[in-house]
């Protein structure tokens, strides 16, 4: 198979970083626009996002097997991800764009339709952009160095969506936010058309091995033959529901916990040096740490400074918190570990591929990678309907957000019970999710590079008999 070109790599690159905006703006942001703005209650709101979640328990498994059996002069891909990038892309926009004449039971509908309708069009494209990567890569350090490169990409994108959002919001919308929420999101679902459209145009898979196109009861019995595909899963899911239930809360954290007349400004401080480091991490600490160590030492690694950062910040949390720049230190080995973990589970999922085409007898690349897309929407569902019990619980809330309210203190209304409740959720919640998932992953996986490069090997002597 012919190596890579730069181009390729550039343009599959920035399909990442515009899939991940869109991505980041919805998982970090709904609960916050819908709950906080629009006044659409908490439990609602995590329970509309947690059925969603459950809906795509069906729908992303069934959008792998329609995926696996397309075949077009433009390959099996790309078409894919071109109509669910355009159609996800609308109802993005739909989704932060609630007609104001609606009264409270219209807009709690609203938001249940459209948030249902964007995880399905984002499941059209996500799982075919994934699924790319062992159709047009071999095993081993060329598709390890492309899925870095992608991961890379997407945490910029993602770090984009967290550093720029409000600030955007409040210079669009001024003292409107849901106006400003409205327009920002037209701006990254344009942005959002353009970069995926480079990725179709450039980037053409280069091997599709013929096999027979599983049913669904086939997928799901091979999916539970790879175990390793299955192990995986797991601790994503697990991971994942972690570092979302503190990305859904730092926000309602700075607002009514940290407090101070500039919440807003230290929010967007500890947002920008978090994405930072969640791209250094993927471009740059990850390659160095692959120099010295396997990809599983460096999970482990990984999954080691995420927990050792929120107990450092569970600790930070009791004090004075004075000082937006003490945060800095949890958010150095939290956001780095997102970053270096977001790279090394697509990298090992892709792994599973060779692994399951070795064991079953057929290579599911759309199978395997959907099962990727629902467990991080499940598990983003999980963990907003997480934050919402809390905002309900602590009666974390308030009406629309203004221009001067940037300048207000809302933590002086705040009782100590409510704070205490949100740091302990944001921390220690994660800390055992984070342990667990690090258990499961020592005693289940066992596809080190040694495994991978001798499930390669066995490989391709099949396919050439």
């Amino acid at each position: 198979m012919k190596s890579l070109s730069l181009k390729e790599k550039i343009s599959y690159g920035l399909g990442a970083v515009g899939k991940d905006m869109v991505y980041m703006l919805s998982a970090s942001y709904i609960l916050y626009y819908y709950q906080d703005l629009l006044g659409v209650p908490a439990t609602v709101m995590g329970a509309i996002l947690l059925v969603a979640r459950v809906f795509d328990a069906f729908n992303d498994p069934i959008m792998g097997v329609l995926v696996a059996k397309t075949r077009t002069r433009w390959g099996r891909f790309r078409p894919w991800l071109f109509i669910g990038t355009i159609t996800n892309a609308v109802i993005l926009y739909l989704m932060f764009a609630a007609p104001p004449a609606f009264d409270m039971a219209g807009i709690t509908i609203y938001a249940a339709v459209t948030y249902i309708l964007w995880g399905v069009t984002y499941t059209m494209m996500d799982i075919p952009y994934w699924s790319m990567i062992p159709a047009f890569t071999e095993s081993g350090r060329e598709r390890e160095g492309l899925t870095a490169l992608a991961r890379s990409c997407a945490g910029a994108g993602s770090a984009i969506i967290m550093v720029v959002t409000m600030m955007a919001v409040h210079a669009i919308g001024g003292a409107d936010e849901i106006a400003g929420f409205k327009w920002f999101t037209l701006i990254v679902a344009v942005l959002f058309i353009v970069l995926i459209t480079i990725t179709c145009v450039n980037v053409k898979e280069k091997a599709n091995v013929n096999m027979e196109s599983p049913s669904v009861g086939q997928m799901f019995k091979a999916l539970v033959q790879n175990d390793q595909a299955m192990t995986v899963v797991v601790s994503i899911v697990l991971i994942n529901c972690s570092i979302y239930t503190t990305s859904n809360l730092v926000i309602y954290f700075f607002k009514y916990d940290f407090g101070g007349t500039g919440w807003f400004n230290s929010y967007t401080l500890f947002n920008t040096f978090g994405g930072a480091m969640q791209i250094l991490a993927m471009m740059l600490f990850y390659p160095v740490l692959r120099k010295f160590f396997g990809n599983v030492r460096i999970f482990n690694i990984s999954l080691g400074m995420a927990i050792a950062g929120y107990a450092v910040l569970l600790l930070i949390a009791f004090t004075a918190m004075n000082n937006v720049f003490v945060l800095f230190v949890p958010a150095f080995f939290i956001f780095s570990a997102n970053g270096i973990l977001s790279v090394l589970t697509t990298v090992f999922l892709a792994n599973t591929v060779d692994y399951g085409e070795l064991k079953n007898r057929r290579r599911d690349e759309s199978v395997i990678f959907s099962m990727q897309t629902f467990v991080v929407k499940l598990a983003s569902g999980v963990a907003v309907f997480i934050a919402s019990l809390v905002l309900q619980i602590f009666s974390l809330s308030s009406a629309e957000t203004t221009e001067a309210d940037k300048l207000v203190d809302f933590s002086a209304s705040v009782a100590e019970s409510s704070r205490v409740g949100l740091r302990m959720t944001m921390t220690i919640l994660p800390i055992l999710g984070l342990f667990v998932a690090l258990l499961w992953f020592k005693k289940k996986f066992i596809l080190t590079e040694e495994k991978v490069a001798e499930i390669a090997e066995q490989v391709r002597a099949a396919r050439a008999e």
